[in-house]
This record gives structure tokens, C-alpha cells and sequence, in this order.
């Protein structure tokens, strides 16, 4: 396989691993509309144009102590809860289509993702009021239901070894979110968030580097009477290619809440929150018929350093099947008549 139909295979399958649903573990309970670590190696290059598949399973891991507080769902709206323990596994379907024709000079695509999932959340107590009288003891709640659908449309260029990114993304509610349950994966709001992202990719040394940012603006959820501050996050990766047709490397995330908390259920105050983390990953691209190649990426993430949300490790399994790129044309030797 040469560098090129190498560089778009692993593209494809990145891309759609990268872009996927979160888990919220409860809506305004230190949990934000992104899920650090949705872009990863690769993320800006432009891919084989075309539809392509992809199948998410996650697993995400949140413990907070009983010194740590939280505004959820579950209870009165604004009620403040002490300590937070949740799991969430989801398996994501989406679709990808990216279009031949140039836009600004650039490639488009456009996503649709949804995924049905569990997910399971206990609290240590229920307290009201700024003493924070304790009102009720532990509740566990546990659901299997389905994430809003999420949408993500992109722009990307290519000059040789650089390549960049500008995307939009965000949910459509799916109308599953029940304010008196711990236990959603749907965030009962919509969400936006734009952003831009660089990757550095060399085919003939198989070094890679991809860098994306962006900003959340979250809209008020009613059921809370609370909204979420605007949000900055950024994801990167660096990875090498040790054959064609594998990469190991390294990921991370730095997230910080820009602006506080706002409306008559952020009983915390502004509650800005902080994240930064870090973990392996390894991809495998797999040969399948003729015109489509698969790809099978796992990596994880480990919370380094958290404020205002609870600490956290995600394990991320991606299989996804797009259309392979062309190989460049045979250059026909130039005869000439004397």
C-alpha cells in the first residue's frame, strides 16, 4: 500500500472515531456538552471522498469524593448532591459522507451519530440550602436508553505534509432526557461548538502530530433552570507508523471553562471547571474488498489534573469501514518521434 492510500485510509477511520457522542453522566453534575479526547491522530487530514460507517464502543469511568459537590437531575431543581460515582458504556453508529466537489477550496464532510448505551450513577447525599443540610442519604439510579443525535460538518485543506481543519458541531435533543432521573445520556439542551485544528503528516517518515480547538456555548436546560459556562478545550495526538498498516503514539486533552454557570439552578456559583489528560492509543488498518478498507483503533485516557468535575478514564474501541482512495495514475513514459 503506498503512503498516499495509506495516509487517506487511516483518515477516514480516525475521523469518525474521533467524532462521537458523549455520555453525560448527569446534566450540570461536572460534565461537559465535550468529551475531551473526541479528536484524535490525523483529525485535519483530508480523507477518500465518500460515505463511511463507523461503530464507537465506549466506556467512561467518573468518581468524585464526598467533598466534592454537584448541581444534577434527579431531585429538585438546583438541589446540590455530595460525591459522584458513574459508568457509562455506549456503542455509537454513525455516518460520514464526504463530498468530491470543492468547497472554499477545500474538502467537505458531514456526520450523523446516535448511540443507545447504560449508564449508571450513585451520589453519597442530597443537600439543600448554603449550610448544606443534609436532606436524603445515597440514591443510585441505572438506564439503558439512547444519546441525542449529534451532527458535525467539516472543512479541510491539504498542502503537502500540512493539513488544516475548521469543523461545527453539535446535538439534537432526542427528547430521552428525564429531569428526575441521575441517569441520562441525553443532556436535556443543545449545544454548539466550532472550533479548527493542524496535523502535521509525513508518509515517508511516519510521523504524525494533530492539534484541534475549539469553544462550547451551551443553551439553558429548562428542566434545571441551569447553564452551562461557554467552554474552550483542546485535543492533540502524536503517533508513528511502525509498518503501513499500524500506528502507536500517545493522546491528550486540556479542557477549561471559560465563563461561570449561570440561571437560578447553578446554586454552586460560576463552578468553572478544569481537565487534563492523557493515555496511549494503537491502530490497525484492516484489507477488506476491493474499493473499502477497515480500520480498528483502541486508546484510553486518564484524568491528570481536575477542578469543579469528578476525576475520569474513558477506554475508546473504534471499527469503522470507508472507501479507500484511489492509487495516484501510472506515469506513461514519454515517447519521442525523431
Amino acid at each position: 500500500m503506498t503512503g498516499h492510500l495509506r495516509k487517506a485510509g487511516l483518515a477516514t477511520a480516525l475521523v469518525m472515531a474521533s467524532f462521537v457522542a458523549q455520555p453525560a453522566l448527569a446534566d450540570s453534575g461536572g460534565v461537559s456538552f465535550w468529551l475531551p479526547g473526541i479528536f484524535g491522530s490525523l483529525a485535519a487530514v483530508p480523507v477518500a471522498p465518500g460515505w463511511a460507517y463507523s461503530t464507537i464502543y465506549i466506556h467512561l469511568q467518573e468518581n468524585a469524593g464526598r467533598g466534592q459537590n454537584f448541581v444534577t437531575s434527579g431531585g429538585i431543581p438546583g438541589s446540590v448532591t455530595a460525591g459522584l460515582n458513574a459508568h457509562a458504556d455506549v456503542l455509537i453508529q454513525g455516518i460520514t459522507y464526504t463530498s468530491a466537489m470543492p468547497v472554499l477550496g477545500g474538502q467537505a464532510g458531514f456526520s450523523v451519530l446516535a448511540a443507545p448505551g447504560n449508564i449508571g450513577v450513585g451520589i453519597d447525599a442530597t443537600l439543600t440550602g448554603p449550610r448544606g443540610n443534609t436532606i436524603s442519604g445515597g440514591v443510585t439510579d441505572n438506564r439503558t436508553t439512547l444519546t441525542d443525535v449529534f451532527y458535525q460538518g467539516t472543512l479541510k485543506w491539504n498542502q503537502g505534509v500540512h493539513n488544516e481543519l475548521v469543523y461545527i458541531t453539535g446535538n439534537i435533543p432526542s427528547g430521552t432526557y428525564d429531569s428526575s432521573r441521575l441517569a441520562n445520556l441525553s443532556f436535556g439542551f443543545p449545544a454548539v461548538d466550532v472550533g479548527g485544528g493542524y496535523t502535521y503528516l509525513d508518509p515517508k517518515t511516519g510521523h504524525e502530530f494533530s492539534i484541534v480547538g475549539g469553544l462550547t456555548y451551551n443553551f439553558m436546560n429548562s428542566a434545571l433552570q441551569y447553564q452551562n459556562g461557554i467552554d474552550f478545550h483542546v485535543d492533540w495526538a502524536a503517533s508513528q507508523f511502525v509498518s503501513k498498516n499500524v500506528h502507536i503514539g500517545v493522546a491528550g486533552y486540556f479542557f477549561q471553562q471559560l465563563t461561570d454557570d449561570s440561571g437560578p439552578g447553578a446554586k454552586l456559583g460560576g463552578f468553572r471547571g478544569q481537565a487534563v489528560g492523557i493515555g496511549p492509543q494503537i491502530g490497525f488498518m484492516i484489507p477488506m474488498s476491493e474499493g473499502y478498507q477497515g480500520y480498528l483503533n483502541i486508546r484510553g485516557y486518564k484524568d491528570l489534573e481536575v477542578e469543579n468535575r469528578p476525576t475520569s478514564w474513558s477506554t475508546w474501541v473504534t471499527f469503522s469501514v470507508s472507501q479507500a482512495a484511489s492509487a495516484p495514475a501510472a506515469t506513461k513514459p514519454i515517447v519521442r518521434k525523431y
